[in-house]
């Protein structure tokens, strides 16, 4: 945002890639363009300190030993979240926690160690995103009124709201390798798509992975426009332990965005029409 409102932006990320949770092309790609915004990114560079002084922030840091002086009117920290679970008297109830990240322990009916009190969201294990959150939230609503109910946590999308987007569902390509899976791969860019070329957002692509031998969906990620929205028909084949194949044979109204997802399902068995 502040880039594209003109200011000069420079990222300082201690780790070797930016979103390192996300699959590796996607981050890749996505760092590449965000550069090509102006932004510039110093990656494997740790922030030693910082200071204020006549309005002008300095910021200093290391890169592989050698010092790293940046300077501006501001600086954005954003190293993560914690818990808020202090000062809320659940320790006096007896309510316990996990020792390293204050976070509540809760079993899978989202209980804590004392009979009658839940807890959800934030201050429980998990990524912290509000629509996983709601759904623990209903999930507990529900057995409280005596419905057995659950959460997939592999099928909580996750988002990155740059422009392009980022938007994950299931494992990443590293995950399955790391796993042993045998997997395959239906990728399409959307420059091969009408809706894309006529809103002249063309950048990005559709990344499909499937079990090799079931073609189960195990992953889906994009990078590019409205991926946050195209993600939601994948997060629904994968909780019903849908298939590549069920996207492929699904219509698709054209011209739209949702067609490339479809190409990339077609993508898996080779079958794609526009690439």
């Amino acid at each position: 945002v502040w880039a594209r409102l003109g200011a000069k932006v420079s990222v300082v990320e201690a780790l070797p890639r930016i979103i390192p949770h996300a699959d590796a092309e996607l981050a890749e790609a996505l760092c590449r363009s965000l550069g090509k915004q102006g932004l510039a990114f110093h990656l494997e560079t740790r922030v030693e300190r910082a200071a204020s002084q006549g309005g002008t922030v300095s910021v200093h840091a290391t890169h592989q030993g050698q010092d790293v002086l940046l300077q501006g009117d501001k600086v954005l920290v954003a190293v993560g979240r914690r818990p808020c679970t202090t000062g809320l008297g659940l320790e006096e109830l007896g309510v316990e926690f996990e020792p390293n990240s204050r976070r509540i322990q809760v079993n899978d009916g989202f209980q804590t160690s004392v009979p009658g009190i839940y807890a959800i969201g934030d201050v429980i294990r998990g990524p912290m995103l509000a629509h996983k959150a709601e759904d623990e939230g209903i999930a507990v609503a529900e057995r409280l009124a005596g419905r057995k109910t659950h959460v997939d946590y592999n099928t909580i999308p996750s988002i990155v709201y740059t422009w392009p987007e980022v938007a994950s569902v299931g494992e990443t390509e590293e995950q399955l390798q790391q796993r042993g899976v045998d997997y395959r791969v239906g990728k399409v860019p959307f420059l091969a798509n009408g809706r894309a070329r006529c809103l002249d957002e063309t950048e990005g692509f559709v990344k499909i992975l499937a079990e090799a031998r079931t073609d189960r969906l195990l992953g889906v990620h994009i990078f590019g426009p409205r991926a946050s929205e195209l993600i939601a028909e994948c997060v629904t084949v994968m909780e019903y332990r849908g298939s590549s194949e069920d996207i492929a044979r699904i219509s698709h109204g054209h011209p739209t965005l949702y067609e490339v997802v479809r190409e990339a399902a077609l993508a898996v068995d080779r079958r794609a029409i526009h690439v």
